[in-house]
């Protein structure tokens, strides 16, 4: 073959391969096409309206207009405050579970709503009825009347693999429908302040308003429940949370029968255990959760449970850390016997438990009434040398945490803050001792000089843990 032509062959040859590689390429991506048309139907845009209730600064009649006159804002000062009513809006998502009406979403998406109106995919509008919501699990579940419709096939989270594909449909920002994918990064998050739930972390693009919304696999499954972002900014930066399905669904099916959850309690207060206390107890490895409070009339006191016992395994499951106790013994049904491997003296034995009903707070008395600005409010403790606003504990919450006396942190600023202490903490003991009432607590700071260090000992989540309060250390 002359030498031109042999050329002109293999030019032509290259330039064939060259085109077909991103065809090979394009056919190892995935389709999403026929996942969104056959299980989009299924996803529901979810809007509500609340009544919000604020005190604002009342002006005196005959002042208005008058705002930039030097007397109006000494009336205005000292003019008694009147509460304010208007309208707010919030957007989510949601999905069919059953073809007559039952609608899964988050939580917080209706939470404090007065109206919820679930819209379809084909437009239509429905009233929705609440059935339940749960907001340790942020799951909540709808009925509307509407029979014969889409539902949303269920996966099985557990079968999840890490790198897998995965598409999330919802309403970011009120637009409805709209599609984006993504990977699974990691599966069992446990955040900060969310101990019952083992999170799918995705890096598909969540924003507000997908809250509630299914999060499917390539097989059209339903794998999770879109809940959470990490933002600094409000808006989507590459890390989003999901609940995954199976976890949704227990929460979905006791709401569905009573309305309710009930989960298990064994009476224990656990820590994490690091390398070093792991070596201290004999441990291989830092695993399990370490026992630091066990209350004495509850079941693992009962039990025989002690201070200083490292969890292993509840029923054969590994506990590895300590959130995850607290999220499978929160998952067992009250009266369940169940079995706990635990450490102790540097050998492994099996000890029995009864797990019992959490006593939750009445939510009829979580609402609060409105009160004149500076107006004490019933058991609140109020420490602005150290910029802490506490709350002490009602009878089901120190029932629930086997302490006699506890202070609920609502605010923390200057000394507080910096100590380390949060909104949410429940200081449970001072100075070694346990609390017994705000004064012992408001007398242990005021016995302590100017730039003392106060130990105070503190619950959070369901882990025990002091830190160090340094007295004058204020704004």
């Amino acid at each position: 073959m002359p030498f031109k032509k042999l050329m002109l062959s293999a030019v032509l040859a290259s330039l064939v391969m060259t085109a077909q590689v991103p065809e090979a390429g394009a056919r190892n991506l995935p389709d999403f096409t026929q996942l969104v048309q056959d299980e989009g139907r299924a996803v529901v845009n979810i809007s509500t309206t609340q009544t919000v209730r604020e005190s604002v600064p009342d002006v005196p009649e005959g002042l208005e207009g008058f705002e930039g006159d030097p007397f109006f804002e000494f009336f205005r000062r000292f003019s008694p405050p009147r509460l304010k009513e208007f309208q707010a809006r919030s957007l989510g998502s949601g999905f069919i579970v059953s073809n007559d009406g039952y609608v899964l979403t988050n939580a917080h998406v209706v939470a404090r709503a007065d109206e919820i109106t679930v819209t379809l995919n084909d437009k239509r509008e429905f009233k929705a009825r609440l059935i339940g919501s749960d907001a340790r699990t942020d799951v909540a579940l709808l009925k509307i009347n509407a029979d014969k419709l889409p539902v949303a096939r269920l996966g099985n989270s557990a079968k999840l693999k890490v790198g897998e594909w995965v598409v999330a449909i919802g309403s970011p920002f009120g637009f409805d429908s709209s599609v984006t994918a993504g990977i699974v990064s990691a599966k069992g998050r446990q955040l900060p302040e969310e101990n019952y739930v083992p999170f799918i972390q995705t890096d598909a693009a969540i924003n507000p308003g997908n809250s509630g919304g299914p999060l499917f696999n390539l097989n059209g499954e339903v794998v999770g429940v879109n809940s959470q972002i990490f933002s600094k900014s409000g808006g989507f930066m590459g890390i989003s949370f999901a609940i995954p399905i199976d976890v949704a669904m227990n929460i979905a099916d006791q709401l569905k029968k009573s309305g309710k959850v009930s989960r298990g309690r064994i009476g224990v207060v656990v820590q994490e255990v690091n390398r070093d206390l792991a070596a201290s107890f004999g441990l291989p490895r830092a695993m399990g959760a370490l026992v630091t409070n066990v209350a004495k009339d509850g079941p693992a006191g009962k039990a025989g449970l002690k201070p200083g016992d490292i969890v292993l395994k509840i029923d054969g499951q590994p506990v590895d850390t300590s959130s995850d106790l607290q999220r499978v013994i929160s998952g067992i049904l009250p009266g369940k016997t169940i079995t706990m491997d635990v450490w102790r003296d540097r050998a492994e034995r099996s000890v029995r438990v009864v797990a019992e009903e959490v006593k939750e707070p009445d939510p009829a008395s979580a609402g609060r009434e409105y009160r004149a600005p500076g107006q004490p409010e019933p058991g609140q403790q109020k420490m602005e040398p150290i910029g802490l606003m506490a709350r002490e504990l009602n009878a089901a919450q120190r029932l629930q945490l086997g302490v006699p006396y506890g202070l609920l942190v609502e605010r923390a600023g200057g000394a507080a803050l910096r100590a380390g202490i949060q909104q949410g903490d429940v200081i449970v003991g001072v100075a070694g001792k346990p609390l017994t009432s705000g004064e012992q607590f408001r007398n242990a700071v005021n016995a302590t000089r100017k730039g003392g260090v106060l130990a105070i000992q503190i619950v959070r989540r369901g882990g025990t843990l002091f830190v160090p309060l340094k007295i004058g250390d204020a704004e």
